[in-house]
């Protein structure tokens, strides 16, 4: 008979150590201005000794796998399919374009430039997506081996500082452009990574700016359910091919991804599990983060 105690408990102690990073990433945040997700790595570098523990490292290997995807498939609670439409089709068209050819642009340099495999993906779905969240998401259907855990890492660590350098110097670039409040939006919800560095931008210029570009951002963020799902079909047809079992093509967390999608559009989450369930995927993606075997991988 299933014990769920029995089978947790070993995970507790390196649960406990991820949280502790995770709170102590969130205060130097807070105090220092820094990205929450760049402290959560720089700490979780600091401590990847304690991912060869017996005592810790189950429960950190438990939150990188588990609680990362948590984290991604919880999202979907923010965004509504209405809140997505009232841009109008045409610019979400245009913002779907972008999307796509940023992901193939990522490749191609992959490609060119020799990049460790999948790690041109990863880029490009992290810069066209959602930053960390889209590189976990993608990560989680990806082939695990050692460049993939050494991939996460390096596009995590380059999309926060990218996203942290974006929300500062671009409402100043919409503004030499000469682009009103709505184009400002547009501007800077179609082109920075992460969503909190979205609404800082936005908001920062104006109420009105930040409302539309949360729209797109968001927009951007419910496209990770369709590129994830063609991903994780597109590689199960691979190993078929390669004489490999052809597994079940789409993660449990996406389903969540879409199903919250749909109970938030139909107005069937109240507004306060809407805001709990956020504030678990944000934390939930910080804990994640801190896992130390993606460093000992990467500085191995």
């Amino acid at each position: 008979m299933f014990n769920p105690v029995k089978t947790l408990a070993p995970n507790v102690p390196g649960i406990m150590l991820a949280m502790v990073m995770g709170l102590s990433a969130a205060f130097l945040s807070e105090h220092y201005g820094a990205p929450v997700m760049l402290m959560a790595l720089l700490l979780g570098m600091s401590f990847n000794f304690m991912s060869d523990s017996e005592k810790t490292g189950q429960g950190l290997e438990f939150s990188a796998t588990s609680l990362l995807r948590i984290g991604v498939a919880l999202l979907g609670a923010r965004i509504t399919i209405c809140s997505l439409t009232d841009f109008g089709w045409p610019t979400l068209l245009l913002t779907a374009a972008l999307i796509l050819s940023v992901i193939m642009t990522g490749v191609l340099a992959g490609l060119l430039l020799k990049l460790p495999e999948n790690m041109g993906l990863l880029a490009g779905c992290a810069v066209a997506i959602c930053g960390a969240s889209a590189t976990a998401a993608v990560a989680a259907v990806l082939p695990k081996n050692q460049n993939t855990n050494r991939s996460v890492v390096f596009t995590i660590v380059g999309i926060t500082a990218m996203s942290t350098a974006a929300m500062i110097e671009y409402p100043m670039f919409a503004n030499w452009l000469g682009l009103d409040e709505r184009q400002t939006g547009f501007f800077l919800g179609a082109t920075i990574h992460d969503v909190a560095q979205v609404v800082g931008a936005g908001y920062g210029v104006s109420d009105y700016a930040g409302d539309n570009a949360t729209v797109v951002k968001l927009f951007r963020v419910a496209m990770l359910a369709p590129i994830v799902f063609v991903l994780a079909l597109m590689l199960a047809r691979k190993n078929k091919g390669q004489g490999a079992a052809m597994r079940f093509p789409i993660p449990p967390f996406l389903l969540v991804f879409i199903a919250l999608v749909v109970m938030n559009t139909m107005n069937w989450l109240p507004a306060l599990m809407v805001n709990v369930l956020a504030d678990l995927s944000r934390w939930s993606l910080e804990f994640g983060v801190c896992y130390c075997r993606h460093w000992h991988a990467y500085t191995a």
